[in-house]
């Protein structure tokens, strides 16, 4: 070890009390930044999950044709300008076509049509207002994860009945039905069709749960009055993120609106995006606080060891090496805060995500859900360290600028 490093090691343990109080103001920020992170970082990661599982990555649907401003030259032809606002035609007449050549993408996972409209269920007891999917269960399940969302009832049910229905768990809640019970679909000319409750899915977004059912596509073709039309198509893709510029491909290619998951759900991302910020902010003034404790203890310590700096600088250190004395105690501090702080971090995160709650807002959780991401415990040791070595070099360089012939005459403080 070089004798500046082990001098300053021997400065550091000098004052424990110290050290030990802003060791753990830099462990506990450190550990805080995780647990948030983590826990912020779940729920989202559990929203888009569902939101893929439910609906896809990309949703191609009307088909739309642009328009442009058009005058007349002197020559007397038609010049056209500015392209204005897209006119956009109710649902896709060529999905079986749209979806061959979506299929021959190699991002592609799996395609499937729905027609989608609102309509009327009516059980014993209540009558609520539904959004019914008409939707080719083998390509739905291929496309989704409506299997494993399942949670009453079963898919073969749905697949052998003609007349078989499936809700969203609140919406099953709300109409007071369970799996066999009769349920009678109010079109919106006036059609009626006696169907039974197959099956009860719960795909964790409330506002989907609660409004939403699945029946077989030429059912809903009837009940929406939309004969041989086709509404959306989901498209999955192997790499979600990718999701905005294949979505921008698809619109040149087919003519259809075509809109990726991170333009559907914008407004909630930017929700956890901003929760996020917020939550390393205010867990970084923790640590900033800690590099301030730090910044006064090594002050004292410069004002206590003015005497040993000057014997060290008459025996010829040089003021880089009274700098890198002082630094390197921030280093250690650093260094042990972020490994200590991680670890408990760690222990904390997977505590907290034991813990049985209840969330039934936008989201459906019994327990915190936490992310496990090694990019947690990397940024806050980046704070951490940002933090204590700067705080650590403003009474570094104070000592480094000491006059040693002052000190040892009596006048350098």
């Amino acid at each position: 070890m070089r004798p500046s490093l082990y001098i300053g090691l021997r400065f550091t343990v000098s004052r424990k009390r110290s050290l030990l109080f802003s060791l753990l103001g830099v462990i506990f920020g450190v550990a805080f930044y995780i647990v948030l992170q983590a826990q912020t970082q779940g729920f989202e990661q559990y929203f888009i999950k569902t939101i893929l599982g439910t609906s896809g990555a990309i949703v191609v649907s009307d088909r739309y044709q642009n328009r442009y401003t058009t005058f007349d030259n002197a020559q007397g032809g038609t010049v056209m300008s500015g392209q204005q606002r897209r006119k956009y035609y109710e649902g896709i007449t060529d999905a079986a076509e749209i979806m061959r050549v979506a299929r021959q993408f190699p991002n592609v996972l799996a395609c499937a049509p729905l027609v989608q409209g609102n309509i009327t269920a009516r059980g014993d007891f209540q009558t609520e207002i539904m959004t019914v999917q008409g939707i080719d269960l083998e390509l739905q399940l291929r496309a989704t994860a409506l299997r494993d969302q399942i949670i009453a009832g079963n898919l073969n049910d749905f697949r052998v009945n003609p007349s078989g229905l499936m809700l969203g768990s609140l919406l099953a809640d709300k109409l007071q039905l369970k799996v066999g019970d009769n349920v009678t679909l109010l079109g919106n000319g006036g059609e009626r069709k006696a169907m039974t409750l197959s099956a009860v899915f719960r795909s964790g977004v409330n506002a989907i749960d609660e409004r939403r059912g699945y029946v077989t596509t030429r059912v809903a073709q009837a009940l929406l009055e939309k004969p041989s039309m086709i509404s959306q198509i989901i498209v999955t893709l192997r790499d979600p993120d990718r999701a905005p510029a294949m979505s921008m491909h698809f619109e040149r290619l087919f003519g259809h609106r075509a809109r990726s998951w991170q333009e559907r759900e914008q407004g909630n991302l930017q929700v956890f995006s901003t929760l996020r910020i917020s939550a390393a902010i205010t867990v970084s003034l923790i640590i900033m606080l800690a590099g301030a404790l730090i910044f006064n203890t090594l002050t004292m310590t410069v004002l206590d060891k003015v005497r040993e700096i000057a014997i060290l600088r008459s025996m010829g250190y040089r003021r880089l090496d009274i700098t890198v004395v002082f630094v390197f105690q921030g280093f250690i501090i650093a260094t042990l805060g972020s490994i200590l702080g991680a670890g408990f971090g760690a222990l904390l995160t997977y505590g907290i995500s034991q813990i049985p709650i209840k969330v039934r807002g936008v989201l459906y959780a019994d327990r915190f859900l936490v992310a496990w991401d090694v990019h947690h415990y990397i940024y806050a040791a980046i704070i951490a360290f940002f933090a204590v070595l700067t705080a650590s070099y403003f009474p570094a360089r104070r000592a480094a600028n000491l006059a040693p012939v002052d000190i040892l005459r009596g006048s350098g403080q």
